[in-house]
């Protein structure tokens, strides 16, 4: 899995940033390395300098996955870590919905949770 990061001019410590978003971004995602080829992290500094406020920091993750569309989030936050850890919450969730609606499309029986009984196939 690549992960490429990308920044605006307002982010400051580039080469220790990407590696610290770099080695987040892995850890959070490790379970998806066969499914991913690359992970682009876009971060912006949605006020620059000039003003501080609540929430100005923005990620977005963008995960292309083999033979699918790109899947994308985004989150801001007052940090640069908040706003790449929230990106990955939601990233995780949508992958792991998008991964496992493919693998019931290939046979995999579902179970209810309120009988704990199995219930029927369906095609699709």
């Amino acid at each position: 899995m690549q992960i490429q990061i990308n920044t605006d001019r307002n982010i400051e410590g580039h080469d220790a940033l990407s590696s610290q978003v770099s080695s987040t971004v892995d850890a959070a995602l490790s379970r998806f390395k066969d499914h991913i080829s690359r992970v682009e992290v876009h971060l912006r500094d949605e006020n620059s300098s000039k003003k501080e406020s609540v929430d100005d920091m923005h990620c977005m993750l963008e995960a292309r996955l083999a033979g699918k569309k790109p899947l994308a989030v985004k989150n801001n936050a007052e940090t640069t870590q908040q706003a790449v850890d929230g990106a990955l919450d939601k990233l995780t969730r949508l992958l792991d919905s998008t991964l496992g609606r493919q693998r019931d499309k290939r046979g995999r029986r579902k179970f209810s949770a309120i009988e704990g009984t199995e219930s029927p196939k369906t095609d699709t």
